[in-house]
């Protein structure tokens, strides 16, 4: 907030359990009333939760990562709707999905890679369904962005490294490269882009992904793209 008042704008925040729909209507009319509109719908909630090997999901797991990354996604849109379709210029939806949706996680990363791969198919079917209302759906497929507390939390040193190894550009990626992405294809109101996905991963193939990971030992295999 400081430095959006530092730069001559407003900035506000608020808190909502996304899960609930009453919460979450809550929260999105009170963003719309601060900003007078909303034009530009940003779905960045998300999260791994924890590592389960498919024989250690339990129901109760299962369903906390799906509301984390998708239940979320579907209240937030809901509720944003209507203020979507009143904007003037047309409006447009970023959705954050995964390199894991692309090509599948790690071990121990698969409810999670589900959930990531639902969100891609989520983008393209919305954008189909939105484009006659002017707006538009995309999403960005991130890879190793390190420096965040994802990572910082569920990706080992090793592992990290090891990934490095199999990218082109020869380095992990920053959240800036991230923000760059999404800036861009916010940008463009009236533009011409629906229902794509940006992939963020350095030139990382999919199939370079999985033959990394079918190589990584049992403890190395702490990382989800």
């Amino acid at each position: 907030m400081a430095l959006a008042h530092s730069l001559g704008q407003k900035a506000a925040y608020g808190y909502a359990d996304l899960i609930d729909t009453d919460e979450t209507q809550r929260c999105v009319s009170a963003g719309a009333e601060f900003l007078g509109g909303i034009d530009i719908l940003i779905n960045n909630v998300g999260g791994i939760v924890g590592r389960k090997w498919l024989g250690e999901i339990d129901r109760a797991f299962w369903q906390t990562v799906i509301d984390v990354n998708m239940t979320t996604m579907l209240n937030v849109t809901q509720s944003a709707l209507p203020h979507l379709k009143a904007a003037p210029d047309g409006a447009t939806i970023v959705n954050l999905a995964s390199q894991a949706g692309r090509a599948g996680g790690h071990s121990g990363s698969l409810v999670y890679s589900a959930t990531k791969g639902a969100v891609l198919t989520w983008t393209r079917s919305l954008a189909a369904e939105l484009g006659e209302h002017g707006i538009r759906v995309n999403a960005v497929a991130p890879g190793l962005i390190l420096g965040t507390r994802f990572h910082n939390r569920h990706t080992t040193q090793a592992s990290a490294e090891e990934t490095v190894r199999a990218i082109p550009l020869g380095r992990a990626g920053a959240p800036d490269d991230v923000a760059r992405a999404i800036a861009f294809l916010a940008a463009e109101y009236d533009g011409f882009i629906s229902g794509a996905t940006l992939d963020i991963n350095g030139g990382i193939l999919p199939h370079v992904i999985q033959l990394r990971a079918a190589r990584l030992p049992p403890a190395h295999s702490g990382i989800a793209l």
